[in-house]
């Protein structure tokens, strides 16, 4: 709620608060009935795009591959971690000499790469010409 900082703002949103819910108590005095009705007709309109939100983000298939994605960049740097740490305990072990700072430098600057398995097997269909 970044906008609240400004002051104005956090006035204008106060002051919209206490006017809705000084609407609410007006109507549940004088139409308790309506209120509820009107209370229930909302929800109900707002379970109805819920469902359908999430049933078009379901179909999705992109968001199976943003998965796979994300999984394997977390393994990715779990890997890449636990070689810095062990690493680092054998520097401290060694006596640090030129050609061992040369060779652990060269070691570091490897990526760490995890292949994500897609659909490689199929192959285009093109028209020759």
């Amino acid at each position: 709620m970044a906008f609240l900082k400004n002051r104005i703002s956090f006035y204008v949103v106060s002051g919209l608060i206490i006017l809705a819910i000084l609407g609410l108590g007006v109507q549940l005095v004088n139409n308790p009935t309506g209120l509820f009705q009107s209370i229930a007709v909302i929800a109900i309109v707002v379970a109805v795009i819920y469902f359908i939100v999430q049933r078009v983000n379901r179909a999705n298939p992109g968001k199976r591959e943003h998965r796979a994605f994300a999984q394997a960049a977390k393994k990715s740097k779990k890997r890449f971690k636990n070689k810095e740490q062990g690493s680092a305990i054998q520097r401290k072990a060694k006596t640090s000499t030129l050609t061992s700072i040369k060779k652990s430098k060269r070691k570091s600057s490897t990526t760490h790469l995890t292949v994500i398995e897609g659909k490689k097997g199929k192959k285009k269909n093109r028209a020759s010409l």
